[in-house]
């Protein structure tokens, strides 16, 4: 039985990234660092989208990042990245804006097509 004749599982993307600062001006001036694996693509649309839900470093606190990416961006060889500018969830009083691209689709190998 070939993967396609099984369930089909859909591609991820890695990613990471920084936080931009908060709380400037104060003793507490500090940003938070991620990292992860996205969701399997979700279809929107003539693209796809993917589920991104995970929890910064630990800085005293953490923020969760629960977002979706934007629609696939070619980059060149049938590949593609994603990106995302939002916020944070509140804690510790405040929010963290930040922007992060996902690394390309499949970096090694050729994903099936059913």
């Amino acid at each position: 039985m070939s993967r396609c004749e099984k369930e089909r599982q859909f591609h991820v993307h890695e990613f990471l990234g920084s936080t931009r600062l908060a709380e400037r001006g104060s003793d507490d001036v500090h940003n938070h660092r991620f990292a992860g694996v996205t969701g399997e693509a979700i279809r929107k649309g003539n693209s796809h989208v993917h589920k991104i839900k995970i929890k910064t470093d630990f800085f005293d606190h953490y923020h969760i990042i629960d977002v979706c990416t934007g629609p696939a961006i070619p980059v060149g060889e049938g590949r593609h990245i994603h990106f995302v500018y939002a916020v944070t969830r509140m804690a510790d009083g405040h929010r963290h804006e930040f922007i992060v691209a996902t690394l390309i689709n499949s970096p090694i190998f050729e994903e099936e097509r059913c």
